[in-house]
């Protein structure tokens, strides 16, 4: 088949590969979109509230992010108190960048249908086809 980006019918052309699995789970995409945006990075109990995560849930996905590479995790102290540090890596941030792009693919697909789909409301049926 021949590769056109125009063509709908391309091969694979809606299987959205870029949307990586552990980024797109509710939880971890807010997690990502907040560190994302604090380049610095944000403690934990920051993040937990931007998120509104118990402290169960944010460790947890924290763990997944952190064994695919996309976040690192440091504990230290601020004056006497422990603290945890959370931020993306350079490779997360890459990865989550990549990961926005297929994403905005998704929306640019879907608003082209919906523009198109006042007209196709109204249009008869594929040639060839009736109702059962």
């Amino acid at each position: 088949m021949v590769r056109n980006h125009n063509d709908e019918r391309q091969s694979g052309r809606f299987a959205y590969d870029g949307l990586d699995r552990v980024m797109h789970e509710k939880a971890r995409l807010g997690i990502l979109t907040s560190l994302a945006t604090h380049r610095e990075g944000l403690s934990f109990s920051d993040l937990k509230e931007l998120c509104t995560l118990t402290d169960g849930n944010l460790s947890r996905h924290l763990l997944a992010l952190e064994e695919a590479e996309l976040v690192e995790v440091k504990k230290g102290f601020v004056g006497r108190r422990p603290q945890t540090l959370c931020r993306l890596t350079r490779r997360g941030r890459r990865r989550f960048l990549a990961y926005l792009e297929e994403l905005e693919r998704v929306v640019a697909d879907a608003a082209a249908a919906r523009a198109k789909s006042a007209a196709e409301d109204a249009a008869p049926l594929r040639k060839g086809w009736s109702p059962a």
